[in-house]
């Protein structure tokens, strides 16, 4: 039997009149690299939150390795690191001085900090004051102080929003790393890309519900194998009847923009018909894509809207 690092029992929080966290139960095994992935409102940061501690539920529990945050704070907070979207430093210090800092509060050497240095790849930056970095390297130095006390459960807050691909991906090295030395680690993102690389377990979270969860592989084949064909033709005429015998999923057609979309098993043994039929037709085609199914398709349609395209709702 699996060891649970963390238990989530029936757990609801609200603010106001949004319910945040909706009655939601999850067991996350010891070891294991979660994501949450979700829109902006979905209950990510809030379900964060309230295991770091840093909120309350308004009903149900909530118990890291077996301890819970009314009795044993003291105990958790050797055992959590937490890195925020953005974390605020003082401008003045150098990287190695900001890190001397945060690791006088565990009892931390010198000698630990240079190790984190080269975890976190600044070891050449340690002597550059903070104000002067870029936003990667903070995300880096937020990291460093987020492992600095060498946490059994990482938790990270959307730790790559706004960073450049290249910046994303150092990052990624360095999480891969940590969780190659079994630290639990939840990640929320609402980056596609980012939970497929590097989580063993994706949740969905939606209007604080647990929508889906699972591999990367077992979401995916909920939503159906295949390709996600998308096109854009002429003319506004609806070429639906004229594809109606092809084994086609969730045909979408945009009348306004005379865009297609459609879902297929294997587009390659239909495409040169499907062409054909299209010019047999006076429809000339202006745009066409055609890649894999991806978790936003799953979660467009289960939802009826993307991922990302959601800044209306509240960040809760």
């Amino acid at each position: 039997m699996e060891e649970v690092a963390i238990s989530i029992q029936n757990v609801t929080k609200r603010f106001k009149s949004i319910v945040a966290v909706n009655d939601l139960s999850i067991d996350i095994p010891k070891g294991e690299f979660i994501g949450l992935l979700g829109p902006n409102g979905a209950g990510k940061t809030t379900l964060i939150e309230m295991i770091e501690g840093i909120q309350k539920p308004d009903s149900g529990q909530i118990s890291i390795m077996g301890k819970n945050w009314q009795k044993h704070e003291k105990f958790l907070r050797g055992k959590i690191g937490l890195a925020l979207q953005e974390t605020r430093f003082t401008d003045k210090l150098t990287v190695f001085e900001t890190l001397k800092l945060f690791g006088s509060f565990h009892s931390l050497k010198s000698g630990n900090i240079k190790e984190i240095l080269e975890l976190v790849q600044l070891d050449k930056k340690q002597n550059d004051y903070v104000v002067n970095l870029s936003g990667g390297q903070r995300q880096k130095l937020a990291l460093g102080i987020a492992i600095i006390n060498k946490p059994e459960v990482l938790l990270l807050d959307e730790p790559t929003t706004g960073l450049d691909p290249s910046s994303r991906r150092d990052i990624w090295k360095i999480l891969k790393e940590l969780h190659n030395n079994k630290t639990t680690i939840i990640l929320t993102t609402h980056y596609m890309e980012e939970a497929e690389y590097l989580c063993q377990k994706i949740i969905v979270l939606y209007s604080g519900k647990i929508l889906a969860m699972g591999s990367l592989q077992e979401l995916l084949s909920h939503s159906g194998e295949g390709e996600v064909v998308s096109f854009r033709t002429n003319q506004n005429t609806n070429p639906q009847t004229l594809i109606q015998q092809y084994p086609i999923q969730e045909y979408i057609w945009n009348e306004e923009k005379q865009e297609g979309r459609f879902k297929i098993k294997d587009i390659s043994k239909y495409l040169s018909e499907f062409l054909d039929t299209l010019q047999k037709n006076d429809m000339e085609l202006i745009e066409l894509d055609i890649r894999k199914t991806t978790l936003d398709d799953l979660f467009l349609s289960m939802t009826g809207r993307g991922l990302i395209d959601e800044s209306d709702l509240p960040t809760h």
